[in-house]
């Protein structure tokens, strides 16, 4: 075979696989698109189901929260809305990339575990809106002390913060701001996901339509109890 026949086969050759790559990839991707369309039209179905709050208010007899709170279960995934004593509805809720361990230091990308208090209401937060807890609390602190995370005087400095401001401030070691928040500009996304995605620096994260029924309901002083 002469070296210009050879030339032209190789250039042949090179072009079906170039093609055949292409299709790969266009096939692979498309699967990629297709997989995701389906699972986020299958969240869609599952939400459409819920039974919005304002119904199940009416359901419970219950006209207004006199002292709502809250249940929240990382191994469950669920945040439960309690007027006193009578849950009235449980939402669907994801949290810290950490999920195995309580928060302790600012870095650590867990969700706090205790029993909290509402501390403020954001409505202009990055991930649409934030209820805030006083976390670091009392025994954040006290358990931070023991492990020599933090010194005396800053467990003084949190312990006062938690007795007589509102929130305790951003700590530079245990870090601050937690809460509950929304989801932001991608929530048509996250929260028609079917599976649970712990994707959070530490907050629990319901959908931002759940946000706005949280917002409703609860108030500055609101217990919340995360297990």
């Amino acid at each position: 075979m002469k070296r210009k026949d050879l030339n032209i086969d190789i250039s042949k050759v090179r072009h079906f696989i170039n093609i055949n790559v292409l299709k790969n990839v266009i096939f692979f991707s498309g699967g990629i698109v297709i997989f995701i369309l389906g699972m986020v039209t299958y969240g869609i179905i599952l939400n459409y189901r819920e039974i919005a709050l304002k119904q199940l208010m009416v359901e419970k007899k219950i006209t207004a929260f006199e002292n709502p709170n809250l249940i929240i279960d990382r191994k469950n995934y669920s945040l439960q809305l309690y007027e006193d004593t009578i849950l009235v509805k449980t939402y669907r809720a994801n949290f810290g990339r950490n999920i195995q361990n309580p928060k302790l230091l600012a870095t650590d990308g867990a969700t706090p575990v205790g029993e909290y208090k509402v501390c403020s209401l954001d409505t202009s937060n990055i991930y649409y809106r934030l209820i805030k807890i006083n976390y670091p609390n009392i025994n954040d602190a006290i358990d931070a002390l023991r492990k020599n995370y933090i010194t005396q005087r800053e467990f003084d400095s949190i312990k006062y913060q938690n007795e007589y401001e509102d929130c305790p401030k951003y700590h530079y070691k245990m870090g601050g701001n937690m809460g509950i928040q929304g989801i932001g500009k991608f929530d048509i996304i996250f929260r028609n996901l079917p599976f649970n995605f712990n994707w959070t620096d530490g907050n629990v994260a319901i959908s931002n339509e759940d946000m706005d029924e949280l917002f409703l309901v609860m108030k500055k002083g609101s217990k919340i109890v995360i297990k």
